[in-house]
């Protein structure tokens, strides 16, 4: 028989309301306006047009992968290719237009996928009118079938053009897939919390309370050291098990905590040696 994984220990509620004040104090400290020029989410402050900021959030989120000063480097390139103007480019794209992608490369995005993304996007602006309306359409189909939104909103996008190579379709997540769904959940957080400093709050589709957070290994690494998180994988599963500790934390906005987490995890935020649960972690 193979042998059951360890896992790491987690905390009690009363412990962590203990924790509660230490990661409210980190949350305060890390999310504010300079937070925005190191980051992917500047792309959607970039812009005044709320089309452009979805669409160029959408693209900043899809392509957030590796360090950020590369990941910022590319998504502004992909933007200049547009015009620095997604909204007015994705709308009238044409197969004449592919050039406008030539080349392109960021990890395994190439010009192809960039051109189907792309073609993605246009027909849901033309059959729904905004990106927000396809997420809502997505929504409601989610609670009607009980299903996870990010699954759902997987699963219609890439019902548009079945023509489209497979080697697109790995660029988005699927939670059904166990995938964790980081970069989708990055963009949700941007688009849903309101009152931020940082997140544009832009869409209204469902509420901050329904969010979940983007699970990278930086977060992941941190909430075992914290005892908010037993799995040692980085997946669906762990984000559920963490998600249920952030919404005792706090049941309306769970997803505030990922500057908390990140912030320890990439900023350089020490944790004090009280709070630490888990000393081995990778």
């Amino acid at each position: 028989m193979p042998r059951k994984r360890k896992k790491f220990k987690t905390l009690s509620r009363n412990k962590l309301t203990e924790l509660k004040p230490f990661l409210d104090e980190l949350v305060e400290k890390i999310e504010e306006p300079d937070y925005i020029n190191e980051d992917p989410v500047q792309f959607m402050h970039a812009f005044d047009d709320k089309r452009d900021q979805e669409l160029a959030g959408f693209f900043a989120a899809t392509m957030a992968w590796g360090r950020r000063d590369i990941v910022n480097a590319k998504v502004e390139e992909l933007l200049q290719r547009m015009q620095y103007k997604p909204a007015e480019f994705i709308e009238h794209y044409s197969e004449d237009d592919f050039s406008a992608f030539d080349s392109f490369k960021h990890r395994t995005f190439k010009p192809i996928d960039m051109h189907w993304l792309t073609k993605i996007l246009q027909t849901i602006l033309l059959k729904y009118g905004s990106f927000e309306r396809f997420w809502k359409h997505c929504a409601d189909e989610a609670k009607c079938q009980k299903r996870e939104l990010i699954a759902v909103f997987h699963e219609k996008f890439f019902t548009f053009h079945p023509e489209m190579p497979q080697r697109t379709r790995k660029h988005v997540s699927n939670p059904e897939k166990n995938s964790s769904a980081k970069r989708l959940y990055m963009y949700l957080r941007w688009c849903i919390r309101k009152n931020s400093p940082v997140d544009p709050g832009i869409m209204d589709f469902i509420s901050p309370a329904e969010l979940k957070i983007p699970l990278d290994v930086h977060v992941a690494r941190q909430a075992r050291k914290l005892g908010l998180l037993s799995r040692k994988q980085n997946d669906w599963k762990s984000v559920l098990e963490l998600n249920t500790r952030l919404k005792f934390l706090d049941p309306e906005d769970p997803a505030k905590y990922d500057y908390a987490l990140f912030g320890i995890g990439v900023l350089g935020s020490e944790i004090p040696e009280k709070y630490i649960i888990n000393r081995k972690v990778d």
